[in-house]
C-alpha cells in the first residue's frame, strides 16, 4: 500500500503554514499601498507634462525638477513591487515545499527554512524601497523659501 500520511500530520503542516500566510496578508496589503502610490505619482507626471508649455523659466525649470524626481519614484516604487511580488511567490513556495515535503515523507527542512529567509530578505528589501520612496516624496512636499519669506 502507498504511504498516505496521518490527519495528525497535515493538522500540523497545515499549522506549520500559517505563520507564512500571514505574511502573505501582509505583503498583499504591502502591494495595495505601493499600486495605491504608483497611481498617484503616475497621476502627478500626465498633470505636469499636460501643463501650459507658456510658462517662466523658473516654473519650466521646476517642472522638469519634479518630473525626474516622479520617475526616480516611480522606478523604486516599481523596484519595492517586484521585490514583494518576488517575496509573495517565495512565501508561497515555502507552503507548497513544506506540503511536498510531508506528502513525500523528504526531509527538506533545510531547503524550506532557506527559502523562507529568502523570502523575508526580498520582503526587507521591498520596505527598505517603500522607505525610500516616502523619503523621496517629502522632497516635492516641501514647501518652497521663497514662498515662505
Amino acid at each position: 500500500m502507498d504511504y498516505s500520511p496521518e490527519v495528525l500530520t497535515i493538522a500540523q503542516t497545515i499549522q506549520l503554514s500559517l505563520s507564512p500566510v500571514f505574511m502573505l496578508a501582509g505583503i498583499g496589503a504591502l502591494l495595495n499601498v505601493l499600486a495605491g502610490r504608483l497611481s498617484r505619482v503616475i497621476d502627478r507626471a500626465r498633470a505636469l507634462e499636460a501643463a501650459p508649455a507658456a510658462m517662466s523659466d523658473e516654473d519650466r525649470t521646476r517642472r522638469a525638477w519634479e518630473l525626474r524626481l516622479l520617475d526616480r519614484r516611480m522606478t523604486i516604487i516599481n523596484r519595492a513591487l517586484f521585490l514583494a511580488v518576488s517575496s509573495a511567490v517565495m512565501t508561497c513556495a515555502v507552503v507548497a515545499t513544506l506540503f511536498v515535503g510531508v506528502l513525500a515523507s523528504l526531509h527538506i527542512g533545510q531547503l524550506v527554512a532557506i527559502a523562507f529567509i529568502l523570502a523575508m530578505l526580498l520582503l526587507i528589501a521591498s520596505l527598505s524601497c517603500f522607505m525610500i520612496e516616502v523619503s523621496n516624496s517629502m522632497e516635492a512636499n516641501r514647501v518652497r523659501a521663497e514662498l515662505m519669506r
